[in-house]
């Protein structure tokens, strides 16, 4: 094994440690939003330093091996993926400190209302699913189980509209604080899922050299 590769191999196993640690984050912030455990959110609040430093160590390795290794077309390419997938995995450490502070900001008083407390559960367990499963695509370096990721996003958008089809019903009669606040939770863990799509289309990048961005769609290969 070269250098370079060795270098790459203690790359991907950061990336996804740093995906263990969102994936942590997504799940203890659920937990915290649904219970008003405002111990729990503290913690996932203080922990985004972590995954901020794990975003800062990586970046520097991928320069640094930009830099050492005058790395070739398919290498730069690799290296170029992994910035982004830190970016993307930093953003979703984000999302889940948001989650915390919403509940932080509200204790004691609960959060999410009886009429969407199962659709924000259902949220939570698809979020905490869909960071594990990247954390899979990253570590199987395989285009084909990203396809997977994509598909969990689905059910994460089907919640997510299914979130506003209750608030907007006539039987919803909770304050305006708080569809504000239910409307933020939506767009967290939506945005969260969309991040972890992200990142497996950047290993599909890295694998086949199209930018899923740039041929307008998620650039997963066909069954």
């Amino acid at each position: 094994m070269s250098r370079f590769d060795e270098d790459l191999a203690s790359l991907v196993s950061g990336t996804v440690e740093m995906t263990g640690l969102v994936a942590q984050s997504i799940s203890r912030a659920s937990f915290a939003l649904l219970h008003g455990d405002l111990e729990l959110a503290e913690a996932v609040i203080a922990e985004d330093d972590r995954v901020d430093a794990w975003q800062w160590t990586l970046d520097d390795q991928i320069i640094s091996m930009m830099t050492r290794h005058g790395a070739l077309v398919g290498d730069l390419r690799k290296l170029v993926a992994g910035l982004r997938i830190t970016a993307d995995l930093e953003r979703m450490g984000d999302l889940a400190r948001h989650l915390a502070q919403v509940t932080r900001l509200k204790y004691p008083e609960p959060v999410v209302p009886d009429a969407v407390r199962r659709h924000v559960e259902s949220m939570g367990d698809v979020a905490e699913r869909i960071a594990f499963k990247t954390g899979d695509v990253l570590a199987r370096n395989d285009s084909r189980l990203a396809r997977e990721v994509d598909r969990i996003d689905d059910e994460m958008d089907r919640l997510h509209r299914e979130l506003f089809t209750v608030m907007l019903s006539p039987r919803w009669d909770e304050a305006v604080s708080t569809a504000i606040d239910v409307t933020l939770i939506g767009r967290f863990y939506e945005r969260f899922a969309d991040h972890a799509v992200n990142v497996a289309n950047q290993v599909v990048y890295q694998i086949t050299g199209e930018d899923p961005d740039r041929v307008g769609g998620p650039g997963l290969p066909p069954v």
